[in-house]
């Protein structure tokens, strides 16, 4: 539709009962290559107490058990009532097609969180009644041993039944004529819910649903988002798992940083840290700016000299098990903060303290940020040139973090346990090109708040003792 609207046409409500027929319907319309597996059906070990099953003994990822990924699926039925989900996965990347440096898969987040399948071109469809879950199916392609020559092993439906929980697998190449050919007449089935997002507008297979079908279709993004807001335990373990590898990060580079020095040696200390901590890639690309790139909030090309006297902003982040931490410190090149650079670093500090006592249930992001930018109205009226130092903060003060590194979720709703979000106030003076940024990690508890990135120094005293610049 022009303007890129998604059009619906709203249907008379379904009730239970002609949901449920649907949900019985898709599994007698299962072709002979689907499987009933139970969740301990691939054999692949599962650590005691911990909720944590490794992807393939040895691997460094480690995936959600199955009973987590059950919980998470059942709080999704909970939350749309009656209906239908239908959720793709990543597409497989071609080192031909698409750029040979980006041909990594990595499995979409919602699909992954739900299912912790990591197999390409894959369709979770999830019947859900009366807020239960009523149907649940895994769609993935079919193992092929010559292709996997060339791209290595693919999970079979057994190993994705154990991995997932779900017992109905069925070959990809089938779900076209079986969920989606269901889902194209008129069933009873009150919405279908499904990705909306530019990503999609291009999904044929969601264009048919959305032109084509005879059912409302709705937006599931939303109701994934509020999901994933409140980390359960599992997720809290990656994060810091993610946070701890960042700091040892941190700390190398610290160590290592020097005038003369480029970016890209520092950004490459940093990642090789990430990848001997056991993380897969980066939460999102290194920001080392020095000097004069110090006040670009998202610089990345990382080519510039280091110079004696430098600022180096080094904005980082290790991903690992698909959870990315978000960690960043402000160093001297050369080993010792300059008296006006210590000035603005405390205020920078000060502010995130600020910031940090107003992390505690029933607040919102948007209180962290009014105390930040507040200890900055009143601690920085006149270090920062004509104008308050509070105008020179010119970002928000934080983010929710996750799987994605801005993580999903509305950022006006309170704050509560097992929410994780950065605070991350900055001053930039770029006359002086002089960028501070200070920002750390915390989880929500109970009481207040837990700082998950301590193990990166962020005292001014402690850093320059760790760079050997401390008297």
């Amino acid at each position: 539709m022009a303007g890129g609207a998604w059009p619906g046409g709203v249907l008379p409500g379904a009730s239970p009962a002609r949901v449920i027929l649907l949900g019985a319907a898709l599994l007698a319309l299962g072709p002979a290559r689907a499987v009933a597996q139970g969740s301990q059906a691939s054999g692949l070990p599962e650590e005691a107490g911990t909720g944590v099953a490794l992807a393939v003994p040895g691997e460094p990822i480690q995936l959600p058990a199955p009973n987590v990924l059950e919980a998470r699926r059942a709080r999704l039925a909970e939350a749309i009532g009656d209906g239908v989900v239908l959720l793709p996965g990543a597409a497989a990347k071609s080192i031909e097609g698409d750029y040979p440096q980006d041909s990594d898969f990595r499995q979409e987040n919602n699909f992954l969180y739900l299912t912790g399948v990591e197999a390409a071109d894959s369709w979770l469809v999830l019947v859900a009644s009366d807020g239960r879950p009523q149907a649940e199916i895994l769609f993935i392609p079919e193992r092929d041993p010559a292709q996997e020559m060339w791209t290595g092993r693919k999970p079979s439906f057994g190993e994705a039944s154990g991995v997932s929980g779900i017992r109905d697998v069925r070959a990809a190449d089938t779900f076209r004529e079986t969920a989606l050919g269901a889902l194209l007449k008129d069933v009873g089935v009150a919405a279908i819910y499904v990705p909306l997002n530019p990503k999609t507008r291009q999904n044929a297979d969601l264009l048919s649903l959305v032109f084509d079908g005879q059912a409302e279709v709705r937006d599931v993004e939303p109701v994934l988002a509020g999901l994933r807001l409140v980390k359960d335990d599992f997720e809290i373990a990656m994060l810091r798992r993610a946070i701890e590898i960042t700091g040892a990060a941190h700390r190398a580079a610290m160590k290592a940083a020097r005038p003369g020095m480029y970016e890209y040696e520092l950004e490459a200390v940093i990642e090789f840290n990430f990848r001997l901590g056991g993380a897969e890639r980066v939460g999102f690309p290194s920001i080392i700016g020095s000097g004069p790139n110090s006040v670009v909030l998202h610089y990345d090309k990382s080519r510039r000299a280091m110079e004696a006297g430098d600022l180096v902003v080094m904005d980082i982040g290790a991903e690992y098990s698909y959870y990315s931490a978000d960690v960043t410190r402000t160093i001297p090149v050369s080993g010792r903060f300059t008296k006006r650079q210590r000035e603005i670093y405390d205020l920078v500090l000060g502010a995130q303290e600020a910031g940090l006592k107003a992390v505690k249930p029933g607040n919102t992001l948007l209180d962290v940020g009014r105390a930040a930018r507040s200890y900055l109205k009143e601690h920085g009226a006149a270090a920062c040139g004509a104008k308050n130092c509070a105008e020179h903060f010119v970002h928000g003060v934080g983010h929710w973090l996750g799987m994605d590194v801005h993580d999903v979720g509305e950022y006006t709703v309170p704050l509560e346990a097992g929410m994780v979000l950065t605070v991350e106030p900055g001053i930039y003076l770029t006359d002086e090109e002089i960028g501070v940024r200070i920002e750390d990690d915390v989880l929500v508890t109970e009481s207040g708040y837990e700082l998950l990135s301590g193990a990166s120094p962020r005292d001014p005293d402690e850093i320059e003792a760790l760079m050997g610049g401390g008297s």
